[in-house]
């Protein structure tokens, strides 16, 4: 079981993926918005972090650069959940160091399947 955090400013976003996550056995911690998720980030080392790039505030990109710079969190897998679906967003997000990048609406399987590899299975 994986401790996976999940980023996103929409409620209905963060219950949909947290049913998908826990469904696979995962534990779930949640942040709604960029500032949340580097903080739970650091409080929580998670094994996983799922993060939206459209967000008030810090967005997903200057989020996930802020993760990958701090020492105790720089080795977290980042999988970017977005609306962004244009190829230069997909390849904006890889540059940030993301393992995966996947556009909503979410296909479980393509999701699943990203957090198996990410998370070394």
């Amino acid at each position: 079981m994986a401790k996976v955090l999940i980023v996103d400013d929409s409620e209905s976003q963060l219950y949909s993926l947290s049913q998908i996550v826990e469904g696979a056995g995962h534990q779930v911690v949640t942040a709604v918005n960029g500032e949340e998720g580097v903080e739970k980030a650091i409080a929580e080392v998670p094994d996983l972090i799922l993060m939206d790039v459209v967000m008030p505030g810090l967005n997903g990109f200057q989020a996930t650069r802020k993760i990958s710079k701090n020492e105790s969190t720089s080795d977290i897998p980042v999988i970017f959940v977005t609306t962004k679906d244009q190829e230069t967003d997909r390849i904006w997000g890889m540059r940030q160091g993301a393992a995966a990048y996947i556009t909503k609406p979410i296909d479980k399987k393509v999701l699943l399947e990203a957090m198996n590899k990410a998370l070394g299975g």
